[in-house]
């Protein structure tokens, strides 16, 4: 479900790519929709879920049905109570936020109106999409992820049947997609309710100062909003400092963090969703070797997968990219600045889909100061790193100075991702099983095997602007079925079975 969600996704990408391009109001609603979902990366599946499933967990195991029903209204009802009050404040600031997130636009009048209008249409949906995500994470805890992994896709097809139906009838078309994000938040919210009134657990909003349950959510949450937010806070900041760049800097990272977030929500995010109600059922009932059993699976699978996706996805960045965005007013100029900075996310890729996999060790264990700490020192990292890469880039008269931020964000990853090892290890949490020498050794050299033929058959850059939609869809996808049969056949020659994955498990 969450391939379905990300393939809409790209589809919803191409619809913007192709009647929007790279322009100053591009730029605008990717900030108005950036604002709200980064509020909802720490009021909804972010914070709030590594510190909501947890406790759920707790209740389930501990408690009985009543007591579990009675944790779910009030929690419904402060979540809430705090989301209609944080939607009233974001519409009303909305000017505010856009100087906060985007000061670069202040230099241009009509870009920040511009921002600010389509801002407050946007905004709402941080009240829809996190009680979606408080809805997810009591199904999550049944086990029941499809329906919240599939929620999703209703943004993508919203924001698609707006750029096709709605814009024409606004004279800024781009209001359209504004709308189109509102009307998905209320449609994600209700399709969750059959669910929940099937398990008995629809929620009845109620509010108690000194609910247990609820102070201890909010307890663990406060720290979690910093740790398991970090990445987002970097992609901000990136933004920030994007605006201040030439036009289009925003766009192009937005489309080259859109191809980073494929495989990390595939990959990591599933994997992550999946992994954090097992641990903390886990820690419930004292299985230490369990809980190190499923850690040390998820790390074998990201391994497996990540390191050739991030060789992949660096080699094909560009032809990746002008197949799917290269047509309407996405150019081929576009096409060029933006598979810089997604080469540069891509070094990144391992680091932060190990992130997603390691932080929910310390999170099922209600251990939330730890990955905070460790959050912020690599915030501090990228933020030095940003100023670093960046600054001598623009004194260079570099004409992609936006490249610095993906390399700082990369950079950042894999001091978080290394630190939040180090604290599973030192904690003695996690004890990484035998054979993971000989697991990234095979792995290794299927990679180097895959690489070599996708560099063999990939054709130069200017020919995949020359090529038509179908010729460059159906030569990517023959590159890519290629690496991926000689990955696994290399893998297989050297005696790695599926089996072998389970077995780990």
């Amino acid at each position: 479900m969450t391939l379905l969600s990300r393939v809409f996704g790209l589809l919803r990408d191409i619809t913007l790519a192709t009647f929007f391009g790279a322009s100053g109001g591009t730029d605008a609603f990717l900030v108005a929709f950036k604002i709200p979902n980064f509020m909802r990366r720490l009021f909804g599946e972010g914070a709030f879920s590594l510190a909501f499933v947890p406790v759920l967990s707790e209740y389930r195991e501990k408690h009985d049905k009543a007591a579990l029903k009675d944790l779910v209204n009030h929690v419904a009802g402060t979540l809430g109570g705090f989301l209609l009050a944080l939607s009233i404040l974001g519409m009303t600031f909305a000017p505010a936020l856009v100087y906060l997130f985007a000061p670069g636009f202040a230099s241009n009048a009509g870009q920040m109106q511009l921002t600010a209008d389509l801002l407050r249409i946007t905004f709402p949906y941080i009240f829809f999409i996190a009680l979606v995500a408080f809805a997810g994470g009591i199904l999550n805890s049944y086990h029941q992820f499809a329906l919240p992994a599939f929620t999703p896709v209703l943004l993508n097809i919203c924001l698609i049947a707006s750029a096709f139906f709605l814009s024409p009838y606004f004279d800024e078309p781009l209001m359209a997609l504004a709308w189109g994000v509102a009307i998905a938040g209320v449609t994600q919210l209700l399709l969750q309710f059959p669910a929940l009134l099937k398990l008995g657990l629809m929620p009845i909003p109620k509010i108690k100062r000194n609910h247990a349950g609820v102070k201890k959510i909010t307890k663990l949450m406060i720290p979690a909003i910093f740790g398991s937010s970090v990445a987002q806070i970097n992609l901000l900041l990136d933004t920030i400092i994007a605006s201040f760049l030439i036009t289009g800097s925003v766009t192009w990272l937005y489309y080259s963090d859109r191809l980073l977030e494929f495989p990390l929500g595939v990959l990591g995010i599933a994997i992550a969703t999946v992994i954090l109600p097992t641990l903390s059922q886990q820690h419930a009932r004292a299985s230490t070797e369990q809980f190190n059993q499923t850690l040390n699976w998820a790390l074998r699978l990201v391994a497996l997968i990540t390191i050739p996706a991030c060789v992949g996805l660096f080699i094909l960045a560009a032809p990746i990219l002008a197949s799917l965005f290269e047509y309407g007013k996405f150019t081929a100029h576009d096409t060029y600045f933006s598979s810089l900075s997604l080469m540069a996310y891509m070094l990144g890729l391992p680091a932060l889909i190990a992130i997603k996999v390691l932080a929910p060790g310390f999170y099922a264990r209600q251990n939330t100061r730890t990955p905070v700490r460790i959050g912020i020192i690599a915030m501090v990292c990228n933020m030095l790193l940003n100023v670093l890469f960046v600054v001598p880039l623009v004194f260079m008269d570099y004409q992609a100075p936006h490249v610095g931020l993906a390399l700082a964000t990369s950079f950042s990853a894999y001091i978080n991702a290394i630190l939040l090892y180090r604290g599973l290890r030192k904690e003695a949490i996690f004890q990484p099983r035998a054979g993971w020498g000989s697991w990234l050794v095979r792995i290794i050299i299927a990679t180097i095997a895959m690489a070599a033929i996708i560099i063999w058959l990939n054709p130069d850059n200017m020919q995949w602007s020359l090529w038509n939609s179908f010729e460059r869809l159906t030569n990517l996808a023959s590159i890519i079925v290629s690496g991926i049969a000689v990955y696994f056949a290399l893998l297989w020659l050297q005696g790695l079975r599926l089996n072998q994955l389970k077995q780990s498990t």
